[in-house]
C-alpha cells in the first residue's frame, strides 16, 4: 500500500478546501494510504474529512502563517516575526524593481523563502506527497517524498508573483496538476520550461450529494423572497469581484428594476469595505451578505440565477456546483472563463466589469425564457466526475498512458 501525504493551509470554507474534501472523498483506501497535513486544524470544514485519512498532528509553527505578526510575537515565535517583518519590509521597497503592482503576494512568497529554514521537517517518508495550495516551499523543503505533486487552482496571467522566486520552487516537483487546461496554459505563459511536468486533473464534482445537501432544513432567507433571486458564492476579495456586483445591482435599480435581490454567502477581508458600499447605494433591502456557510447548496438551489463576478479565476467550484443543482449560470469573461461554460449552452459569459454585467442580467431578466432553456440544458449535462482521479493514480503508479490526459506531455 503506498503511502500519500497531501498538505493544504487549513479547512476553512473555500473553493480549494471544497475541491480538496470531494478529492479525499472519492480515494481508494484499500490502495493507498493517506495522511493529511493541516498548518492550522482549523474551518468549518474540518468535520467533513472523510474517517479514513489519517489527519497528522499540527505543528505550531506552521499555524503561524494564518496569524497576525501581533498574534505571533504574543505567542512568542520572536524568529518567524522577525522574518515576517523582513519580508513584509521587502516587498514594499523591492516590488517596483520587480514590476510588481501589488505587495500581497511577493509578501507571500518572501515570507515563506526566509521563514523556511527555521521551520521543522516532517519525520515520516511517503511514497507521493502533493502540496494542494500555494506557495509550495513546505512539501518543496520538508517533505521527504519520492514523488513529488504541485496543484495549480488560479489563473496565473492574472496575478503578481517573483517568476523567477517562483520558479526555484515549482522546478522540484515531479509533477504540477491544473485544474483546466485554461489554468495550464496561463501557468506556462510564466512558466515554458515547465511544460512537460503540467497536468491537466479537474477538480471532482459531487452532483448527488451537493443535490441532497440542497434539501438541508437550514435558515435560509430566501425562501420567503418572492423577488428574482440572485445568488453568489464567494470569498468576499478583490478578486471575486463582490464590490462589481454591488455597483451592477445600484445600476438595475436606477434601470427601475425593483424586483429582483441579490444574495452572497462566503466571508473575507472585504466585508466592511462591502458593507459600506452598500449602505452607500441604500441597497440594504435588496443586497444581502449572509457570511460563512458550511453548505451553501440550499441558498444555491434557491436562487433564479447563479453570478460569478470574479475578475480572475482558475476554475471555480461553485460554478460546477450551481451547474450540478440545475441552476443557470452567468460569469464574467476572465481568461479562463471558456474552460468552465460554453455560452448559451450549459451558462452565459459576459464582457468583464459593471456594464457587461450589469447588460446581459437585464437581458436575463427581460428574457426568462432563456433562463428556462439553459435549465433544460443543464439537466442533460454530465457534471459528474470522479474519473479524473484516476489519473492521479496513474501519476502514482508511474503508468502515464496515451489518451488518458487532454494532451500527452510525458
Amino acid at each position: 500500500m503506498k503511502k500519500i501525504l497531501i498538505t493544504c493551509f487549513d479547512m476553512e470554507v473555500g473553493g480549494v478546501e471544497r475541491s480538496l474534501i470531494n478529492l479525499l472523498e472519492n480515494f481508494d483506501y484499500t490502495k493507498y494510504s493517506v495522511d493529511l497535513m493541516l498548518f492550522r486544524h482549523k474551518g468549518d470544514f474540518m468535520d467533513l474529512i472523510p474517517k479514513k485519512v489519517n489527519l497528522l498532528n499540527e505543528i505550531p509553527q506552521y499555524s503561524t502563517f494564518r496569524k497576525s505578526i501581533r498574534e505571533m510575537i504574543r505567542d512568542k515565535y520572536f524568529i518567524l516575526s522577525g522574518t515576517r517583518i523582513i519580508a513584509k519590509c521587502g516587498s514594499y521597497i523591492n516590488r517596483k524593481n520587480k514590476g510588481l503592482k501589488e505587495p500581497g503576494i511577493y509578501q507571500m512568497q518572501l515570507s515563506w523563502k526566509y521563514g523556511i529554514p527555521f521551520l521543522p521537517k516532517l519525520e515520516n517518508e511517503y511514497d507521493i506527497a502533493i502540496s494542494y495550495l500555494w506557495p509550495h516551499y513546505f512539501t518543496a523543503d520538508k517533505i521527504n517524498a519520492k514523488t513529488k505533486i504541485a496543484w495549480i487552482h488560479t489563473d496565473y496571467s492574472t496575478i503578481d508573483i517573483d517568476v523567477n522566486m517562483d520558479f526555484e520552487i515549482w522546478n522540484r516537483f515531479d509533477y504540477i496538476i491544473a485544474v483546466s487546461d485554461s489554468c495550464k496554459d496561463s501557468f506556462l505563459q510564466k512558466f515554458k520550461s515547465l511544460q512537460d511536468k503540467v497536468l491537466v486533473i479537474e477538480n471532482i464534482a459531487s452532483p448527488e450529494l451537493n443535490r441532497a445537501l440542497s434539501l438541508a432544513n437550514i435558515n435560509n432567507p430566501m425562501k420567503m423572497d418572492k423577488r428574482f433571486k440572485i445568488v453568489t458564492v464567494a470569498r468576499l476579495s478583490y478578486q471575486k469581484g463582490i464590490d462589481q456586483a454591488i455597483e451592477v445591482m445600484n445600476k438595475l435599480r436606477k434601470k427601475g428594476f425593483h424586483n429582483i435581490s441579490w444574495y452572497v454567502i462566503g466571508y473575507g477581508g472585504e466585508e466592511k469595505v462591502l458593507k459600506d458600499l452598500i449602505k452607500k447605494y441604500q441597497l440594504e433591502d435588496c443586497f444581502f451578505l449572509l457570511g460563512k456557510q458550511t453548505n451553501p447548496y440550499p441558498f444555491m438551489s434557491c436562487g433564479d440565477l447563479y453570478v460569478q463576478p470574479s475578475r480572475y479565476e482558475g476554475k471555480a467550484v461553485t460554478v460546477t456546483e450551481a451547474k450540478t443543482l440545475f441552476k443557470p449560470v452567468l460569469i464574467t469573461n476572465y481568461p479562463t472563463a471558456s474552460s468552465q461554460i460554453i455560452d448559451g449552452i450549459d451558462g452565459f459569459i459576459c464582457p468583464m466589469g459593471i456594464e457587461g454585467l450589469t447588460n446581459k442580467i437585464q437581458e436575463l431578466i427581460e428574457s426568462p425564457d432563456k433562463l428556462e432553456k439553459l435549465r433544460r440544458n443543464l439537466e442533460g449535462v454530465k457534471t459528474e466526475n470522479s474519473e479524473e482521479i484516476l489519473k492521479l493514480y496513474k501519476l502514482f503508479d508511474d503508468k502515464i498512458e496515451d489518451g488518458l490526459f487532454t494532451k500527452e506531455v510525458i
